[in-house]
């Protein structure tokens, strides 16, 4: 008997946080689709930290009913998706490698092997993306970024994506700290590329308003030119304020008017220290990231990692 199957060897990195109710049936899906493809294949689980039974669930499904090989990525605190992601794909030994950024499913399994095979015509990164309804403040901030990021490729709402072991490669030699992984994927000179499909229900967010907010802070100021040109307008609206009150000073001297009262210029002078302030304010932001970025010494601390071998 010929098998057919593909012989590139694969890594499906899943991220997991408090999702005991539906990461069952996430492994079962994944997993069946990817047997029916590859011969060989693991799958690395990150547990960000899951305060329910999260990470008992994966075991019982690795003991029972899994074929493959099975990682337990425990992380000591939550960390976010990036950095989890990050420690995930750090540890996938795949030629090539899936990131599965949720475990909601709204995708049919076929779409699964669609991008990889898409890939297979010469894309290094290949995104799955859903047809349904984005959400405004995704759609906001995705148009800013790709407005004002100089970058090869645009970005947007992503439900999962594959990567090939060169892409992930380039990514790591371009930083060693990877705040935003689809940022730098734009930015990798590689090509890429994405297939659409038909949701086949509403995908439910996982992720916290709060942690989505920094990430999409930090982002902006770190890939795109928002900081800088925000600086130079509050600059120039300061500088013009600043010759307007010396022209309004002089026509006073030449004319004999009457000075205006200690009111309005302290309002002139509360206008120009918020400038300066908010000035200051991108400026610290800016060091601040590069302080993080550059000397912070662990990209992530994980916990432990359980491996569950067939």
């Amino acid at each position: 008997m010929v098998n057919d199957k593909e012989k590139n060897f694969i890594s499906a990195v899943v991220y997991v946080h408090n999702n005991e109710n539906t990461v069952k049936d996430f492994l079962l899906k994944i997993n069946k689709a990817l047997s029916d493809v590859f011969n060989k294949y693991e799958i690395i689980c990150v547990n960000d930290a899951s305060y329910d039974d999260s990470a008992k669930v994966i075991k019982q499904i690795s003991d029972s009913e899994l074929s493959c090989p099975l990682s337990i990525v425990n992380m000591s605190f939550e960390q976010g998706l990036e950095m989890s992601m990050n420690a995930g794909v750090d540890l996938a030994i795949g030629d090539f490698v899936y990131e599965f950024d949720s475990v909601s499913i709204d995708f049919d399994e076929s779409v699964i092997s669609d991008i990889y095979f898409h890939s297979l015509k010469g894309y290094d990164i290949v995104s799955a993306v859903s047809d349904r309804k984005k959400a405004a403040s995704s759609k906001l901030f995705y148009r800013f970024f790709n407005k004002h990021a100089n970058a090869q490729h645009k970005i947007g709402t992503e439900t999962f994506r594959v990567l090939s072991r060169r892409a992930i490669n380039r990514v790591h030699s371009l930083s060693k700290t990877i705040p935003y992984r689809k940022a730098l994927y734009a930015n990798c000179g590689l090509k890429i590329d994405s297939i659409y499909y038909k949701s086949t229900e509403k995908s439910k967010q996982t992720s916290k308003n709060s942690y989505k907010f920094k990430t999409a802070t930090d982002t902006l100021i770190l890939f795109t030119d928002i900081g800088y040109k925000l600086s130079m307008a509050l600059t120039f609206l300061m500088i013009t304020a600043t010759v307007a009150i010396g022209i309004y000073t002089i026509v006073v001297y030449l004319t004999g008017q009457p000075v205006p009262g200690f009111t309005t210029m302290m309002l002139v002078m509360t206008g120009a220290f918020f400038g300066i302030f908010a000035i200051l304010t991108v400026i610290i932001k800016y060091l601040s990231l590069l302080v993080d970025l550059i000397f912070k010494k662990q990209r992530y601390i994980i916990e432990s990692i359980e491996k569950v071998n067939k």
